[in-house]
């Protein structure tokens, strides 16, 4: 089993607008599979570019044939007529071209929305401990848009413009070598200062986007705690960081208009000194008779035609640097690995775990930890540190994203060496779990108990897989679950967090995350069943009732009974609570109580509790300190043979 996902190292990010590392710079042929998604459609507009190409470059020499005509007298006949007719195909094709490119470029922002989501969802869950949720959303909402301009700014536009710049390069040839000689030298420089700007359009894009997803890093964190901020009365130090990071995007976004100042203008410029050139040297040689007026006008003519694609050209060259700045930031979380990449290629779990389960190796627990060793990674605890201060009025703690809660900050803190102190154990330097081994029986209750920070709520995350041990077995069913697949493992695991998070939406979404099959009478008889029968009746709107953003409209408790209430509605063999009834007062508690008593008949479950009279009846109590197993027994049997237990006991008036 590869330990990759675990081990290796990731890059430390520090305050916003601090970043060690900028990020990859994307190449163009990474581009490329996003634009090659639309080949049909593009395959149309760049037949179009060669038609309006043809239109365009037809209409210099019948300018010229109608000067010619005019000077000798003779009557126009339908000159005038096709001309006309080929400037209004030549609009109608640009317009319907400008159409397809706008659509294909809004196909482009969907395709890398759809990939780059598709990842994101799918990423290890240390990937969030180690990014900022604002950025990540910045990467989807804002760099994605960017790669729109490489369509409706001028790349695929620029290539029906190179058909329009050879063939007015080839006539001005055949008209005067002399006036196209000195066409070119003025073209040559200006291309050359284009080069030279479009790396640094590149670099400074990719850092501007960089400042954008810091800003609404720092935004996202500012309103989801506003209310502790407030409380803190930190608004006026919350609002002066985030000015910063707002500074300092606009300063990046400066310095890309100023790089861009210089390009835009050079197609400008290189024009009107072309002209100008033409114009007077053009006037001489027709004073001299080396060309004609007429021949001089076409020139001037496909001079202006040559001019207007290399301005594309110039727009193109800004707008894919911009794109591959952008770029760079969606590629860096495509090509992260996913959570399941290091898997074995195994077939799909087929066992269900019950009291009455006559699958595979039924003697087996259901759960079973085998000497597992486990340490987040190094940087796993590096978000946004808080500015606003702790209950206790300490130092600001950093935020473990993934499990939540304050046992896992606790846990992390503990493995960081902020706690009790840094583990021993060669494989896991600072870590959270030191040869923890327990087995969970079928049908049975185990119960986890002991100090914050002693690694309880990792060994939830360990049986999720959210992680991997680094040494040792976690085994289902008798199985190491690291050779099952994950879904499969997770369709039969209720997972209730320590914080309960609530989704944004309604009763019924919440409910029909983990089954999305349920109906109407099943989400009710749940709810029901976890004693939220006030919560569906108080709004007439019944499961449709929002619950707010991270479910403000709810208690704690009915937050805390929503989840249970999720979980409970798969009706999965076993169920995981951390902290169940933590948020809960007395009454409600043993409420809860009995809807879990009810629905533990032939299911495992194993409990997290600092209260101890809410597992003093499990089958089964697990008693961990540092991350080891310090007793195993029931109730009576720990108070007689573990003395942290009995001192919790005491604590707690049960002895």
């Amino acid at each position: 089993m590869s330990t990759e996902q675990t081990t290796r190292p990731r890059r430390r990010l520090g305050r916003p607008g601090s970043h060690a590392d900028e990020g990859p710079r994307a190449r163009f042929s990474q581009l490329l599979p996003y634009l090659l998604e639309h080949k049909g459609v593009l395959s149309v507009v760049i037949v179009l570019s060669v038609l309006g190409a043809a239109a365009s470059l037809a209409q210099p020499l019948l300018v010229g044939q109608v000067i010619n005509l005019v000077g000798k007298g003779e009557p126009l006949g339908g000159l005038v007529w096709l001309l006309v007719i080929l400037v209004v195909v030549s609009g109608l094709i640009s317009g319907y071209q400008h159409y397809l490119l706008q659509r294909t470029g809004e196909g482009v922002v969907l395709s890398s929305r759809r990939r780059l989501v598709g990842r994101m969802l799918r990423l290890p869950i240390s990937e969030f401990d180690t990014r900022r949720t604002g950025d990540l959303v910045s990467r989807v909402g804002s760099d994605t848009t960017l790669l729109r301009a490489v369509l409706t700014q001028g790349l695929v536009e620029a290539v029906g413009g190179a058909l329009t710049f050879i063939g007015a390069l080839i006539a001005m040839l055949i008209i005067d070598p002399v006036l196209l000689g000195l066409t070119v030298l003025v073209i040559a420089v200006s291309i050359v200062v284009v080069t030279l700007l479009s790396g640094r359009i590149r670099v400074a894009s990719q850092k501007a986007q960089t400042k954008v997803g810091d800003l609404a890093a720092a935004v996202e964190r500012a309103i989801s705690s506003v209310r502790t901020i407030r409380a803190s009365n930190a608004t006026d130090r919350e609002i002066a960081a985030i000015d910063e990071d707002a500074t300092g995007a606009w300063k990046m976004g400066i310095k890309v208009a100023k790089i861009s100042a210089l390009v835009v203008p050079v197609a400008g410029i290189a024009m009107q000194v072309s002209f100008l050139v033409v114009l007077g040297v053009g006037g001489f040689r027709v004073a001299s008779g080396a060309i004609t007026v007429a021949n001089l006008v076409a020139f001037i003519l496909f001079l202006f035609m040559m001019i207007l694609p290399l301005g594309q050209a110039f727009g193109a060259v800004t707008a894919v640097n911009s794109a591959l700045g952008a770029l760079g930031r969606i590629q860096e979380i495509i090509d992260l690995p996913s959570e399941d990449q290091f898997d074995r290629d195994i077939a799909p779990l087929g066992m269900t775990v019950g009291a009455a389960n006559e699958g595979l190796a039924p003697e087996a627990a259901a759960i079973e930890f085998a000497g597992v060793h486990f340490a987040y990674p190094d940087t796993a605890v590096k978000d946004e540190p808080s500015e606003v201060p702790d209950a206790a009025g300490g130092a600001d703690r950093p935020v473990l994203s993934a499990l939540g809660g304050e046992d896992v900050v606790a846990e992390a803190e503990a493995a960081a060496g902020l706690g009790t102190g840094l583990s021993e154990h060669p494989h896991a330097l600072g870590g959270v779990l030191h040869g923890v081994s327990f087995a969970a029986p079928r049908g049975k209750r185990t119960a986890l108990v002991g100090p914050s920070g002693a690694g309880k709520s990792t060994i939830l995350a360990l049986i999720e897989r959210f992680y991997d041990a680094v040494d040792g077995e976690v085994r289902f069913g008798g199985l190491d679950i690291r050779t099952l697949d994950r879904a499969a493992l997770r369709s039969q695991i209720g997972y209730v967090e320590q914080d309960a998070p609530v989704l944004a939406g309604s009763l019924r979404d919440n409910l029909k995350l983990t089954a999305a099959d349920a109906t109407d009478t099943d989400c009710i008889d749940v709810l029901h069943a976890v004693n939220l029968t006030e919560v569906l009746e108080r709004n007439e709107l019944g499961l449709d009732a929002p619950v707010g953003e991270d479910g403000i409209m709810l208690s704690g408790g009915e937050r805390q009974r929503l989840a249970i209430a999720r979980a409970l509605l798969a009706a999965p063999p076993v169920l995981l609570l951390d902290e169940s009834t933590s948020s809960l007062d007395g009454r409600n508690e043993q409420l809860m109580r009995e809807a879990i008593d009810a629905v533990a008949v032939d299911r495992t479950l194993i409990v997290i509790a600092h209260r101890l009279s809410t597992v003093v009846d499990s089958d089964q109590i697990v008693v961990l300190d540092h991350g080891r197993v310090i007793g195993t027994g029931t109730h009576s049997e720990l108070v007689e043979t573990t003395p942290l237990y009995r001192d919790l006991a005491k604590h707690q008036l049960l002895v």
